[in-house]
């Protein structure tokens, strides 16, 4: 148990990204003082830095601040990290060899977990919008809710919201078997396709993985399971177990689904009635199973139905997830975090179901080596559904080269005529503006830097 009433200040290793980050925000609320390091500068960290957090880029222990080093008694410190970190980060190695309290991102947050009424999300994709989606309904309502978010929500503009209700909106991260430190009352799962196979080994470990956090679950709570996974995952005797989607057998029925204008609509059923005609302005499947998956949890927690319907109608969705960053006639342009085949390919069939025939060009970074090796054959697949594409080398994150795996792997295996390699620094330049129709930035990696660059091109540009 971490007893947080004793902390004075707060040091992360790696406080720039989403999840470290919003611990850090939480931190900060509760008037702690609060430092980080991380490997470069973002808009994470320089608005961290604006909210009083003091955050350093050289990796070496004279950055710390002298206050975690000399002053304060490391049993009034909270020594923070995030898995992602390489184990031969120097400042990370001084805390844990001079003795301090040093925990797992997974700690602090499960801990967070035990003392509210915890929904959790997982899933190997979707998990970070149903959550944004969930937290928005709740927070928009008289329940009200905290959460603790795997994006940036754009109704929100932070990852992180506080309020004094019973219920904490968490994600849960199957890497590094995270959300194994998670105690929910509600959990959540909205896939499970094969995915940081170089943590499991396998498909099978990482879907007992997925049953384990299911046992996390506390006694007498609440499962909702997309229906595509309910025959794989193995559910705990002492919870209630529900399942959403398209088919007559699931517990929260999606039905009549239709366009009108600007919004996706569709009706959900359930054993207790059914909410028709519910607007969601997100294109395609996956985006309308994940408004019923949020809505499903909301029900069952007995938000009222006219504030779930207000709050898929409100919700202007995570940026990185299909986030419409141009859209004017001739020209859109849309940014989304996708980063595994299935994503993408959800990603990619709810644009051609959106606008139709139209050219779509793709700027795709792939993230990990061992995710580039794993799925070469589904990255390649996919992306010859596009008309141009255009490959970055890989995102490394946190992994070394391995022999033999580079974007070439996926470039080779495509059939697409009308695709190239580049490096980032020639992006945007590289862009011929005139004969874009829709352009998409795909990727987890450090593509989200060329974001802002690409959009005031293309603007300045048309």
């Amino acid at each position: 148990m971490i007893d947080f009433k004793n902390i004075s200040a707060a040091y992360f290793v790696g406080i720039g990204g989403i999840g470290m980050s919003a611990l850090a925000r939480y931190f900060i609320s509760k008037g702690r003082i609060v430092a980080g390091y991380d490997r470069t500068r973002s808009s994470i960290t320089d608005a961290l830095e604006k909210e009083g957090c003091t955050v350093t880029y050289i990796d070496d222990p004279q950055s710390i601040p002298s206050l975690y080093t000399e002053v304060l008694p490391k049993e009034k410190m909270l020594i923070v990290f995030t898995p992602a970190i390489p184990p031969e980060n120097r400042i990370l190695d001084f805390f844990r060899t001079n003795g301090y309290y040093v925990y797992k991102r997974s700690e602090v947050l499960g801990e967070i977990s035990k003392h509210t009424d915890t929904i959790a999300v997982a899933g190997t994709h979707g998990k970070t919008s149903v959550s944004t989606l969930i937290a928005h309904i709740f927070y928009s309502s008289k329940a009200g809710c905290s959460a603790f978010l795997g994006g940036i929500s754009c109704n929100y503009e932070t990852n992180l919201l506080l309020s004094d209700s019973r219920f904490t909106v968490m994600e849960a991260d199957e890497f590094d078997r995270s959300f194994h430190r998670l105690s929910p009352l509600v959990a959540v799962i909205t896939s499970a396709d094969a995915d940081h196979l170089d943590i499991y080994g396998d498909y099978m470990t990482m879907l007992e993985a997925y049953n384990e956090f299911c046992r996390k679950i506390r006694m007498g709570g609440t499962l909702v399971l997309n229906e595509a996974v309910k025959c794989i995952i193995k559910t705990p005797e002492n919870i209630k177990v529900f399942t959403y989607g398209f088919s007559g057998e699931s517990s929260f029925r999606i039905r009549n689904v239709r366009r009108d204008n600007d919004f996706y609509v569709f009706d959900l059923v359930y054993s207790g009635g059914e909410l028709n005609n519910l607007a969601y302005r997100f294109p395609g499947l996956k985006n309308i199973e994940n408004a019923a998956a949020a809505s499903s949890v909301a029900l069952l927690c007995r938000i009222a139905e006219e504030d779930i319907r207000n709050a898929l109608k409100s919700f202007a969705g995570v940026r990185r997830r299909f986030d419409i960053r141009i859209n004017k006639p001739g020209l859109v342009y849309i940014d989304d975090y996708a980063h595994h085949p299935e994503e993408i390919k959800a990603f990619i069939t709810a644009v051609r179901g959106h606008y139709g025939t139209r050219k779509i060009t793709a700027i795709f970074q792939p993230h990990l080596y061992s995710r580039t090796r794993d799925h070469a054959d589904g990255f390649a697949a996919i992306l010859d559904q596009l008309d141009e594409v255009i490959l970055l080398p890989v995102y490394p994150a946190r992994e070394k080269p391995i022999e033999g795996v580079s974007s070439a792997m996926i470039f080779e295996k495509m059939k697409l005529a009308n695709k190239k390699m580049l490096e980032m620094k020639d992006l945007p330049a590289a862009l011929d503006v005139d004969k874009l129709d829709i352009l998409l930035t795909i990727g987890a990696g450090d593509i989200d830097r060329l974001v802002a660059p690409i959009e005031e091109a293309l603007n300045r540009m048309r």
